[in-house]
């Protein structure tokens, strides 16, 4: 199924852009920029959004503009007014429980402890959408997560995400077209080399 919502969570303003619990955001900004697209400010969505159409795809494009607790109130929003049921959406986001830069793509399940997530499920009454989860790696002990999410993530460690992110969108084209098979099978390692790439 063709994904008709991508979502990249985030909190807003310029005081979190760089901190790993926007991971998401990057990811769909990476991708509204390949696509040449302009993202929009839309009060009635509560974020920014855009859509990617063409012959053959038909999907927008979202970033919240509230904080990640209340993702929720964004996605349902345009859930509710494009018709666009669970299935037929990705949140991308960023995962302590994955090595910094690896990216994994699941459907379902639940939230994990991140808050972006509880809200979104809480709204829609659902799990079954699809999860783009991008590793921002873990602190060592549970008390330091929020510290370690919300604090400004090292350039290596943004560098080597981004790296990891322009590795998937070289296949967005399968992403957009719901070949998810296909991604899970050649794109769940990232690369640690040019050679890798290659």
């Amino acid at each position: 199924m063709k994904p008709k919502l991508i979502v990249g969570l985030a909190n807003p303003g310029e005081k979190y852009q760089a901190t790993r619990h926007n991971a998401g955001a990057w990811f769909v900004e990476s991708l509204a920029k390949k696509y040449q697209l302009s993202m929009k400010l839309s009060a009635k969505f509560h974020g920014y959004i855009a859509r990617i159409q063409n012959e053959s795809i038909d999907c927008f494009v979202l970033i919240p503009t509230t904080f990640m607790n209340l993702s929720g109130q964004s996605v349902q929003a345009v859930a509710k007014f494009y018709n666009i049921a669970p299935e037929e959406m990705l949140v991308a986001h960023d995962e302590i429980d994955l090595p910094t830069a690896s990216i994994r793509l699941k459907k379902g399940g639940g939230h994990g402890g991140h808050n972006g997530l509880r809200n979104i499920i809480d709204h829609l009454h659902d799990k079954q959408f699809f999860r783009l989860r991008i590793g921002v790696g873990h602190p060592g002990h549970k008390d330091l997560v929020n510290q370690y999410v919300l604090k400004t993530a090292p350039k290596g460690d943004q560098q080597q995400i981004m790296h990891a992110v322009d590795h998937w969108l070289k296949s967005s084209d399968d992403l957009l077209s719901g070949k998810y098979d296909i991604l899970m099978n050649h794109l769940h390692q990232k690369p640690n080399s040019k050679e890798e790439e290659k």
